[in-house]
């Protein structure tokens, strides 16, 4: 067995639970290497992300696009905080090696987002082609810039005008997404093999603007009146005004390993401590 180590920055006071690791996994007869900038992780049977979610969204910048089939599943290892997507954190590193040699594991596909970014058509011209496209786990979404008080959005599904979203801005977020910010702006929770996608107000200036899902077949397209941030998952960048970004399910998923006791509703109930009892 061989399995990928990836993390951007261990705290000083982590390093010991990454060497204990490590030196774990080598006791097993467990090959490891990091992974840094262009590294290719295929071939490799795991993929450890050691940090926290932010660490386990950047992951994706190394699955290759032209077989993204080879890139291997994902096991997220909380060294940070809250760890939503992650599976064990480093107080469990003693059982993580055991789990994983016997089985005691299950693979769990999740959609990922693909978005283009081209100017506006103007005139009756046609938009400029993207020259990339780029992949995201969690949500594609635009927010206002400080200067502007109202970025006003408007929203396509499969080419048909949905609605001009007035607000801070918009998201397009995936079932793994639907716990992550949209959660914050008020949209529902999905099942991460829910077959759809969430687009969910940021702020709306209007009260009756709400979520909607849609099915993960359609194609969707956010049009800009004004410079605006794009996000994509934990990155951002600024957007120059009338443009569009078009966005819809990858043709291809990243796998997530959850170990023999965990599933989503356990996530849920311990990440966001549904059933918890209140105490005043």
């Amino acid at each position: 067995m061989k399995i990928a180590l990836y993390y951007r920055h261990i705290d000083t006071d982590a390093e010991p639970s990454l060497r204990q690791l490590t030196e774990q996994l080598h006791r097993r007869g467990i090959e490891t290497c990091e992974l840094r900038d262009g590294a290719d992780p295929a071939g490799c049977d795991f993929l450890f992300s050691i940090g926290g979610d932010g660490t386990l969204l950047s992951s994706i910048q190394f699955i290759g696009s032209d077989d993204p089939g080879r890139f291997p599943p994902v096991l997220g290892i909380n060294f940070g905080h809250l760890g939503f997507l992650t599976t064990v954190g480093k107080e469990n590193l003693d059982s993580l090696v055991d789990e994983l040699l016997e089985g005691r594991y299950t693979i769990e596909e999740r959609t990922l987002l693909q978005l283009s970014v081209a100017p506006a058509p103007r005139g009756g011209d046609a938009p400029e082609r993207p020259r990339a496209l780029s992949h995201c786990l969690n949500e594609v979404f635009v927010h206002r810039t400080e200067e502007a008080s109202l970025l006003k959005t408007e929203v396509y599904v499969n080419g048909d005008y949905v609605a001009t979203y007035a607000g801070d801005g918009v998201i397009v977020a995936t079932p793994t997404g639907s716990t992550a910010y949209s959660l914050s702006c008020g949209g529902p929770i999905l099942t991460p093999d829910s077959r759809c996608l969430l687009i969910t107000p940021i702020s709306a200036h209007t009260l009756t603007l709400r979520p909607v899902i849609v099915p993960d077949t359609a194609e969707i397209r956010l049009r800009v009146n004004s410079d605006c941030f794009l996000g994509r998952d934990s990155s951002r960048a600024t957007l120059g005004a009338a443009s569009e970004i078009d966005v819809r399910r990858a043709p291809f998923t990243i796998r997530l390993v959850r170990l023999g006791h965990q599933n989503f509703y356990s996530a849920i109930r311990e990440k966001l401590m549904w059933g918890t009892e209140v105490r005043g």
